[in-house]
């Protein structure tokens, strides 16, 4: 199980691949994707440090991808809010124990093999592979040969963008 933290990200990314290019500010973002506002502009944070993200400053910034969607992976968004902890040596600090012990081998090839997974998948893939269902989407049965939202909503200067909300 991923902490929310790492859910969170990944819903903003996400929401954010839809449109490359696009800009939207922290408010439309919580709002779309239902994440608190406070704990989504720490997240952001994190995502702009670990270059995932842009954040653009003032009137009519906003948040944006700083790489194209089929660039970034689960695992790149992951990694830059909530890393999974591979098992290098005995986590109890066992001098006797100079490799891991069958359990916490066994655990840390369970940890590779996730990552593994995690970094097959772009946000591009996820957006492309959205059949019945656009990622973040609630009113999935309404959508466009796009697999946008019909109950769009214009932003400002911007191609209208489905209103998202979680499946």
């Amino acid at each position: 199980m991923l902490p929310k933290t790492a859910d969170y990200a990944l819903r903003a990314t996400v929401w954010l691949a839809q449109e490359p290019g696009g800009r939207a500010s922290a408010d439309r973002l919580a709002s779309a994707t239902r994440v608190p506002r406070r704990y989504l502009h720490r997240v952001l944070q994190n995502l702009v440090r670990a270059g995932l993200v842009q954040s653009h400053p003032g009137p009519g910034g906003g948040y944006g991808l700083a790489r194209h969607p089929r660039e970034i992976t689960i695992l790149d968004v992951v990694n830059a809010v909530a890393p999974i902890e591979r098992i290098p040596h005995c986590p109890l600090g066992l001098t006797t124990h100079d490799k891991l012990c069958p359990l916490h081998r066994e655990l840390d090839q369970v940890y590779a093999t996730i990552e593994k997974s995690l970094s097959r998948v772009t946000m591009e893939h996820l957006l492309r592979s959205a059949k019945d269902c656009v990622p973040l989407c609630q009113n999935c049965e309404s959508q466009d040969q796009n697999g946008r939202a019909h109950d769009e909503e214009p932003l400002p200067g911007k191609v209208k963008r489905a209103r998202t909300r979680s499946c």
